[in-house]
């Protein structure tokens, strides 16, 4: 009966109204939560009659879903461990109820933004039980290579607050100057000595003795000096020795000629190098190459240690830690060194919002939401990762509110089309009178 399904027309547009009503609520409600992505209630009607004869009211049906692909805007925070993603891509995230199990692989959950912060196992936590997931880097802060389709790679991000580091020296540099009259006929020959530090692979303070011993000819001058190196570490015994013969033509003057290695690793021409055995392993020294000034030089008549560089240091206290646009989580030392620790990816899919929706805006990958690939931040179709910054939620009050009315109205018609509905029953029923 058209009458009949005049009223259930209206019942399905209270319903439907309702529903959408239950969302802009939820959207309004979450306007100030960080990460939020609104949901969208969609109507579609239905058609119970599409033939002749007599017309049968269909109703409408509510759909809702949530539009995770809604970016908010950003806002910077004074927390270095304040996440958001610029742009496409999401950030792996664990329950911490599920990390604290520790039976295996934590189930990987999908969010925007977070503000992690270290709790009482250095882990990087969020106030709502988040745990930030990424890849671990090996000692020397290299990031392996760990398949991109599937979360079995990543681990909890877990910052030792209390870690002491220290880098073990493996190159140096020397710019010297020798005094050309040290190896003129009648000099005293002296030796030149200087005194190196290095770390060896403890962190402990070692040294590089070297000594420069001039060749003083019976006439005339020979422009070669002896260079020998000793190492604290082997109680003073000599790693390496060289004879040097230097230029002293008028293009080249002052410059190395020549180097014969007398013991320890070969002169390279090339690079400059040599490479000495100390004790915590192989030692690279740049001494200069052929015909050039930016290593040992012999000019003049005054001995200077002109420049000095090397690689390593002491051991230290890590003192801060940062997450760079690229996902590289870095620990900070006292010492001035800083190292990789762990690599966060940015997760992507090809139906964002295909995804189940969870508690603290949180979503997990589904069937619908296609399989996803774990890329590196800034790289392929993801945006990057910005520190000190949260992602406001993507509800537009002013839009909300407006719906709201719009919604409100549509229900009071609904409700006097059944209030019309059930005055014309009551008039077919007053016939029989």
């Amino acid at each position: 009966m058209t009458i009949s399904s005049s009223l259930n027309a209206g019942v399905a547009g209270l319903q439907a109204n309702a529903t959408r009503l239950a969302s802009i609520s939820d959207n309004i409600a979450n306007s100030s939560t960080y990460g939020y992505k609104r949901v969208q209630t969609d109507f579609q009607s239905l058609v119970v009659s599409s033939s002749g004869g007599s017309y049968s009211a269909g109703g409408v049906r509510a759909s809702t879903s949530r539009l995770i692909d809604q970016r908010g805007s950003l806002v910077s925070t004074s927390n270095a461990t304040d996440l958001a993603v610029r742009g496409r891509g999401m950030l792996p995230v664990a329950q911490s109820s599920d990390v604290n199990v520790s039976n295996g692989n934590s189930q990987m959950l999908l969010t925007t933004t977070g503000s992690f912060r270290t709790d009482a196992q250095g882990y990087l936590r969020s106030d709502s039980g988040l745990v930030l997931l990424g890849w671990p880097a090996l000692a020397d802060g290299t990031v392996p290579t760990f398949p991109r389709d599937t979360s079995d790679g990543l681990q909890p991000v877990q910052i030792n607050v209390n870690q002491f580091s220290g880098e073990p020296t493996t190159a140096m540099s020397l710019g010297v100057n020798l005094p050309a009259t040290d190896t003129d006929a009648g000099s005293a020959g002296e030796a030149q000595y200087l005194s190196i530090e290095y770390f060896d692979n403890l962190g402990t303070s070692e040294t590089i003795n070297v000594s420069f011993t001039p060749t003083v000819p019976g006439t005339g001058t020979s422009n070669e000096w002896t260079m020998q190196l000793t190492d604290s570490a082997l109680g003073g015994a000599v790693v390496g020795e060289y004879v040097l013969t230097f230029d002293d033509s008028r293009t080249a003057g002052g410059t190395l000629a020549s180097v014969t290695t007398t013991s320890g690793g070969a002169y390279d021409p090339a690079t400059g190098n040599i490479v000495i055995n100390a004790e915590g392993g192989p030692l690279e020294i740049n001494i200069g190459q052929l015909g050039e000034s930016d290593g040992l030089t012999q000019l003049s008549d005054s001995f200077a240690p002109l420049s000095i560089s090397k690689d390593g240091s002491p051991v230290g206290n890590m003192t801060s830690v940062e997450v760079d646009a690229n996902g590289f989580v870095t620990a900070f030392f006292d010492t001035g060194i800083s190292r990789t620790i762990f690599q966060i990816p940015l997760v992507d899919l090809p139906n964002p919002n295909g995804m189940v929706a969870l508690d603290q805006q949180t979503y997990l990958p589904s069937p619908d939401s296609g399989s996803f690939f774990l890329w590196d931040a800034g790289d392929g179709p993801t945006g990057d990762i910005v520190s000190y910054a949260r992602e406001e939620s993507a509800v537009d009050v002013a839009g909300e509110l407006t719906a709201m009315i719009q919604t409100q109205r549509a229900y009071s018609s609904n409700a006097k089309v059944i209030q019309t509905v059930d005055e014309m029953l009551q008039e077919t029923t007053n016939i029989k009178r």
